[in-house]
């Protein structure tokens, strides 16, 4: 059971919303934000780091003012691309613009319980099984930790969700929780054990990191001292923002737009003023807000189009994209459910993103489903293959075989349909029975083969373990910091 693959979409061509001169005024316009309303930095290292480099700051407000020559040669600095390395070697990946892989979502707090159905807070072995669950799933190329170890205690709970996710896959694992430096630096140790040491952790960097924008126009102090310590130990870290139009944004998409690129361009700036040429990515969970209750709107064509302008700047920087796909503003597995992801699923990969993470939560983010991390695969899936386009030559042509046919056979048994037939889309999940078929196995539905998918990876699979021999270790660093 553990020679599983990964399916990453190829990427033939890409689909750009905004046109050249668009996205030319939006660079501009952040670069007026940059340089004449300044991003707040309350990190006084950080910003005597900048200050060295030639930004304006103003000790009063912690506010740093980018002239545009320090973004433009910062940007040139940006590596175009990188490989999230794996675990085992078999599924690493290349960030380079040709293929898009998708990851689980982050950090929900309640889950839907796969026997009883009941909702309720999570726990380190949810995690654990989740990550099982997607470690075995081709869709699912990388990890987040889709869900919180609320067992343990708040101040050490990335460092355990880390080792639980290292431990029960082999996949690359994006370490978000880590947003300060002393979870950073037991994030380095665990990947460093696990890798065989610093250097060669150094080599092949397992894990990633993103820190988030506090918009507006902000930086956590604590999530920066993350990015030095990542960076000092050669791991990718992005930046990502997660603001909301109309409340921590404008109203606009295009304001928005303007003011979640200069947040992104201020943290890559100031990473690769600190070290030069690293690997770092271009992240975007931006949203807008539910006018009626106030409250985070997931899901709609405002979030679809900030999907793809994220993805369209970040390939106009030469950066790799991160781009939150899927999370459903829907509470259950149903049609709203299935909407809004399958838009959102098909805007993410025809706008060319390189990372798409979202996979497997509800209502906004916040409440894990077995059910709902098959379907969203089922999803992306079928996107995919849409995607992907088909080949075009003599052999699938097909035209010695049309020509045999004729007018009144048939193709069911003829040797090039037999060739061909088991490169035609299986669905996992959905049930495409005749009617008939379907009503005599009692009506079942997708999340019902789902749900029953979900139990029986969780009883079969088993990814490469980690030596026994580190199991002790790990749990050493995680009770030090």
């Amino acid at each position: 059971m553990n020679n599983r693959t990964i399916r990453p979409v190829n990427y033939n061509r890409k689909l750009d919303l905004l046109d050249s001169g668009q996205v030319v005024l939006i660079h501009q316009a952040s670069l007026d934000i940059l340089n004449r309303v300044g991003i707040k930095m309350a990190h006084p290292k950080v910003r005597k780091i900048l200050s060295d480099a030639g930004a304006r700051i103003d000790e009063n407000s912690d506010r740093v003012f980018f002239p545009p020559a320090l973004v433009e040669n910062a940007l040139k600095k940006v590596p175009p691309c990188f490989t999230l390395y794996s675990r085992d070697g078999e599924k690493d990946l290349l960030m380079d613009g040709s293929r898009g892989y998708l990851t689980l979502d982050g950090c929900g707090l309640q889950v839907l319980d796969l026997e009883s159905g009941s909702l309720r807070k999570s726990t380190l072995k949810d995690l654990e099984e989740a990550t099982l669950v997607a470690d075995y799933l081709e869709e699912i190329s990388f990890l987040w930790p889709i869900i919180s170890a609320q067992d343990y205690p708040s101040s050490r709970q990335p460092l355990y969700e880390l080792a639980a996710q290292l431990r029960w896959s082999t996949k690359h694992v994006q370490a978000m929780t880590a947003v300060n430096g002393n979870s950073a630096r037991g994030s380095v140790e665990i990947a460093a054990s696990v890798a065989g040491g610093s250097e060669a952790l150094r080599k092949r960097p397992i894990i990633s990191n993103f820190q988030c924008s506090i918009s507006p126009l902000a930086y956590d102090p604590e999530g920066l001292d993350a990015v030095m310590v990542f960076a000092d130990a050669g791991i990718p870290t992005g930046f990502l923002t997660m603001q909301i139009g109309c409340s921590t944004a404008p109203a606009t998409a295009a304001g928005s737009l303007a003011q979640a690129n200069a947040e992104v361009l201020a943290g890559v700036v100031f990473l690769q003023v600190y070290k030069p040429g690293a690997p770092t990515f271009y992240g975007s969970c931006a949203t807008v807000m539910e006018l009626y209750s106030g409250a985070v709107c997931c899901g709609g064509p405002e979030d679809f189009q900030m999907q793809a302008f994220s993805a369209q700047m970040a390939r106009y920087y030469n950066m790799p994209s991160n781009v939150g796909t899927f999370a459903t503003g829907a509470k259950a597995s149903n049609w709203h459910a299935g909407v809004e992801n399958a838009l959102s699923g098909s805007i993410s990969i025809l706008s060319g993103a390189d990372m798409m993470c979202g996979a497997g939560l509800l209502a906004g983010a916040v409440i894990f489903s077995f059910e709902q991390l098959l379907l969203d695969c089922e999803i992306y899936e079928m996107i995919r293959r849409t995607a992907e386009g088909i080949t075009v030559n003599e052999e699938t042509l097909a035209l010695d075989t049309i020509a045999g046919v004729g007018a009144d056979g048939h193709f069911m048994v003829e040797p090039h349909t037999l060739a061909h037939m088991r490169e035609l889309w299986q669905p996992m999940v959905i049930n495409r029975a005749p009617y008939g078929k379907w009503q005599a196995e009692g009506c079942r539905e997708a999340e019902e083969n789902a749900r029953e998918k979900a139990r029986w990876i969780l009883a079969n699979h088993r990814p490469v373990p980690l030596d026994d021999k580190l199991l002790p270790e790990i749990d050493k660093i995680i009770k030090r910091f």
